[in-house]
């Protein structure tokens, strides 16, 4: 246990963030604590600055075996999010140090930003505002397929803590909720968001929307591909803002292209970012945003705090919350 009021215990932000940022990090550590950040994505930085943090916060970065080692004081590796493929559980399992998630923060913003990916198609927001910039005024030519939420069924296929607050941000749109997930939901949480569960084939062949709300792992990996696509409905748009590797995105871009299914939503991508050949780049039926769905001030107050939190737990000799084990 650390007396935090008769020490400094140094927290490495391992992605180099902006100066704003930075400051409403420092703004929510607790006493006792300082903050440094890499200034590079450079790894032979990290590897030098590692041995003096008694905690590092991570996103992207690389936790493995070599960078343990070379972090002789750490105490908890703290990923600012929930997905957590970049951390060697195993290594730091053997090094004796906990790993933690930090869902606060990221479920709003994530659900909200799935609503705006499927109302942005269903009205066709990105030619729209293309046309009307370039002296067009596309008044008539998009209404024929253009569409409301209201009446429509999603399918979210994920029903934890993401995919429950998407169908309550839905139900709000009069949309009709049904669900896939590994693990079924509650009768009183299927009652209290009229959700209905179906297995995934059903889902994909009567949902208007698919939205993809699961972890990444063996199981899920190219979740959606020839086969799952092949079955949704030519009208129906798919939604991405969880992993990129969940979709097969050739199989995506060959179903976009030939009219199979009517459009995507991506805020994630197999590499990040893309290449500039990536073919969905092209197609003008895709929104695509560049992995900011749980980006906002909002979700990064409330996520450092959270991860800080956990830190002081730590120091204080209590176990982490949100631990994941390997």
């Amino acid at each position: 246990m650390t007396d935090l009021s008769a020490t400094t215990l140094t927290v490495l932000y391992a992605e180099p963030i902006p100066a704003d940022l930075q400051a409403i990090a420092v703004a929510a550590l607790p006493p006792g604590f300082r903050l440094e950040a890499v200034a590079s994505k450079d790894r032979g930085e990290l590897l030098g600055r590692v041995g003096d943090a008694d905690f590092i916060v991570v996103a992207t970065t690389r936790v493995d075996e070599k960078l343990l080692r070379a972090a002789s004081r750490l105490r908890l590796v703290q990923h600012q999010g929930v997905g957590y493929n970049n951390v060697d559980l195993a290594a730091c399992a053997r090094a004796d140090i906990p790993v933690a998630l930090t869902p606060e923060g990221t479920t709003t913003g994530v659900a909200e930003h799935t609503i705006l990916l499927i109302l942005a198609l269903y009205k066709h927001l990105r030619v729209a505002e293309a046309a009307l910039r370039g002296g067009g005024w596309p008044v008539w030519e998009l209404r024929s397929s253009s569409f409301e939420l209201a009446g429509k069924t999603l399918g979210l296929v994920g029903f934890g803590r993401i995919g429950r607050e998407v169908a309550r941000r839905a139900r709000a749109f009069d949309a009709r909720i049904v669900y896939y997930d590994p693990f079924r939901a509650s009768h009183d949480v299927e009652t209290a968001l009229e959700a209905a569960f179906l297995s995934l084939d059903e889902l994909l062949g009567r949902a208007d929307i698919v939205s993809l709300h699961l972890p990444l792992s063996d199981e899920t990996r190219d979740l959606i591909g020839t086969r799952e696509l092949a079955l949704m409905r030519p009208h129906a748009v798919l939604i991405n803002t969880a992993r990129g590797p969940l979709i097969d995105e050739a199989a995506l871009a060959r179903a976009l292209a030939t009219g199979q299914i009517a459009g995507a939503g991506l805020d994630v991508f197999r590499q990040e970012p893309p290449e500039p050949g990536n073919p969905l780049l092209a197609l003008e039926n895709v929104v695509l945003t560049p992995h900011v769905s749980a980006g906002t001030r909002d979700a990064f107050e409330t996520k450092m705090r959270a991860a800080f939190a956990n830190m002081a737990r730590v120091a204080r000799g209590e176990p982490p919350l949100n631990r994941v084990e390997a």
